[in-house]
């Protein structure tokens, strides 16, 4: 039997350009070589796509330097002929060649990505690919919006408030923005990993918090603070069948040495813990999973997805945010909440390909 042809996209433009290919390469590294074959193409930190070697040793954090795609290697285009689905390379001495593929997996994270552009790309093409298309890609990259869908679909999502960036110090904003009260969050309406992301305690830090959500993004989001509320977090799998199944929950727990679970949390050491699977009760797990399936339903997601909940001091669920492409290593919460429903690692990454053909 000849073997799918995988075409495994990383790094990016995006400010979560590393962890991008941290997750292809986890991907890279347990991917079943008997039914797959990857084909690894790298988009530097400028956007150039580049043949790269992918190796999963080398797309690792290793003593806190974090990996990257350079320039090396042949130029990479995505064909866009759908009577030809690939990419072409083109080395140093002008030689062009050509590498069908059958499927695209974009491990990329943020902005140019996840975002709904790299998306409309693979439609162009008619290339079949992991994870949800156009519309709900761009929907749950700008938080914004994704609390406007959650709103309509009468799921709660807390307390927000969204501006744009250059429009920050008007007068009609400033009642709006008093009203959520104190602490609130303030982030980029389109970037992750906590990236630019501030719990601001008064007003005067409020300017601080804004010029660096400013840095990622030209719109904010600013959000209450559900102070004392437990971080619940569920993963959604869309099988061949198209139907959408919940994970078990788990629960990220910061320790003090941060307010919040940000970037250095995340990914730089070890100062949270995440607990798979929550401890909660019967019937709040199978409230977690229902308004998961819920929210991945409402925003037309496709493939996979992270719901993140806040789990409030007197048991309400919030939706804080949906992920279309989660981080994506055996240790990231995605993949471990579903190795503990029963969903190997290897499994996990053959369902979503498999899914992503099935839908083509």
């Amino acid at each position: 039997m000849s073997r799918t042809r995988v075409l495994v996209l990383y790094g990016g433009r995006s400010s979560e350009h590393s962890i991008s290919c941290v997750s292809a390469g986890s991907i890279l590294a347990a991917i079943d070589r008997d039914r797959f074959e990857p084909v690894t193409v790298g988009i530097t930190r400028e956007g150039a796509w580049v043949g790269h070697p992918g190796d999963p040793a080398d797309l690792v954090i290793r003593d806190g330097r974090l990996p990257e795609v350079g320039e090396d290697g042949p130029a990479a285009w995505l064909s866009l002929d759908p009577r030809s689905r690939g990419v072409w390379f083109t080395d140093e001495n002008g030689d062009r060649t050509f590498q069908s593929v059958d499927v695209a997996f974009p491990v990329l994270h943020g902005p140019w990505g996840e975002d709904g552009t790299i998306q409309g790309l693979f439609e162009l093409g008619s290339l079949p690919y992991v994870g949800s298309g156009v519309l709900a890609s761009a929907a749950c990259m700008d938080k914004s919006v994704t609390k406007e869908f959650l709103r309509d679909a009468h799921i709660p999502a807390g307390a927000w408030y969204s501006l744009p960036h250059a429009e920050w110090g008007h007068p009609r904003h400033t009642e709006v923005v008093s009203g959520l009260g104190w602490p609130l969050f303030v982030k980029p309406t389109r970037a992750g990993s906590s990236m630019g992301v501030s719990k601001v305690h008064g007003p005067e830090t409020l300017a601080a918090a804004v010029a660096e959500a400013g840095r990622h993004d030209s719109h904010l989001i600013l959000e209450a603070s559900v102070e004392g509320a437990r971080e619940i977090e569920c993963g959604v799998l869309m099988g061949a069948d198209g139907e959408a199944r919940a994970s078990v929950p788990a629960e990220i727990k910061v320790r003090e040495a941060h307010e919040f679970y940000d970037f250095t949390a995340k990914y730089l050491d070890d100062s949270a813990d995440l607990i798979v699977p929550a401890d909660l009760p019967p019937d709040v797990t199978r409230a977690v999973q229902e308004m998961a399936v819920a929210a991945f339903r409402a925003l037309g997601c496709a493939g996979l997805a992270r719901v993140d909940f806040f789990l409030d001091a007197t048991g309400h669920l919030l939706v804080n945010e949906i992920n279309t492409m989660p981080g994506f290593t055996p240790i990231s919460m995605y993949p471990r909440m579903w190795q503990a429903s029963g969903v190997a690692y290897p499994d996990l990454i053959a369902t979503l390909i498999t899914e992503a053909l099935a839908r083509a």
